[in-house]
């Protein structure tokens, strides 16, 4: 099926999001948090039409005369995951069931088939160490990954008060005591023992991140990579072969149901 025929819906959006005032933060914090998570439905409709196939996708985000809709609507995918992520972590900072107010968080199931398809990428078991770059206030992926395999899990993340929601998140789960933030960006690896290395999908510049990733991992550990594919990519601009040079892909996976991430299994090139 074209993808032209969400093309008056796209220009409809971007429209809403100028009248928020998605360049003014400020302007859309004010924005009720129901509000906004409905229109993000709205655009994960598209996203997640199956019926478009990746080559007629491309047509439509390649297109010069969508850039700019295309521009806000990534940019308000941005804000609103980290929006959601930084109130449900207050949530369960301040909650008396601090693990049933996690499953009440917006993308809590998606995450669970991401971890169905990342589990398939690396051997995960309870002698291993994982290392996620960019691990947010919320870091769901360390969570899960920590209750499903007991591995070690170690969270990067550059920003001091980020940081700081996830381990007091951490804390209220009980799981202080095998996930650990730290504060720096992706040259921190180099001071760390590690098994499986994950970058998020939101890390940036991905050019410095994947360049200096390159320079610090071997050959032998697995980099394992979120992306965005076929009409997905409307939500967020996918990796590219140039900014992953020096990597080999050796598996990708599509998203499970309503997820929104591609899985790619990265090696590096000696």
């Amino acid at each position: 099926m074209s993808c032209w025929k969400y093309w008056p819906k796209i220009e409809e959006i971007a429209e809403k999001l100028e009248s928020y005032g998605i360049d003014e933060i400020a302007d859309l914090d004010s924005v009720d948090l129901d509000e906004i998570t409905l229109l993000l439905d709205e655009i994960e409709v598209i996203a997640h039409d199956e019926t478009i196939d990746f080559d007629s996708a491309k047509h439509i985000l390649d297109d010069e005369k969508m850039n700019q809709a295309l521009q806000l609507i990534r940019k308000f995918y941005l804000y609103i995951g980290a929006r959601l992520e930084s109130s449900n972590a207050i949530e369960i900072i301040e909650s008396d069931d601090p693990k049933a107010t996690l499953d009440t968080f917006h993308f809590y199931e998606r995450y669970q088939g991401l971890l169905t398809n990342e589990s398939k990428l690396a051997h995960w078991h309870e002698d291993k160490t994982f290392v996620f770059v960019g691990s947010g206030p919320l870091p769901l992926t360390l969570i899960l990954f920590r209750q499903k395999f007991g591995c070690r899990c170690i969270g990067i993340e550059i920003q001091e008060d980020v940081a700081q929601l996830s381990r007091e998140v951490i804390q209220r789960l009980g799981l202080d005591d095998g996930i650990e933030i730290l504060v720096g960006d992706e040259t921190l690896l180099k001071d760390i023992d590690f098994d499986i290395l994950m970058v998020a999908a939101f890390a940036e510049p991905k050019d410095r991140v994947f360049s200096n990733v390159w320079e610090i991992v071997d050959e032998k550990t697995p980099v394992l990579v979120r992306t965005y594919s076929g009409m997905r990519a409307i939500l967020y601009a996918p990796l590219t072969d140039t900014i992953l040079r020096g990597f080999h892909k050796e598996v990708m996976l599509l998203p499970i149901g309503n997820s929104n991430n591609t899985s790619v299994l990265l090696r590096k090139i000696v």
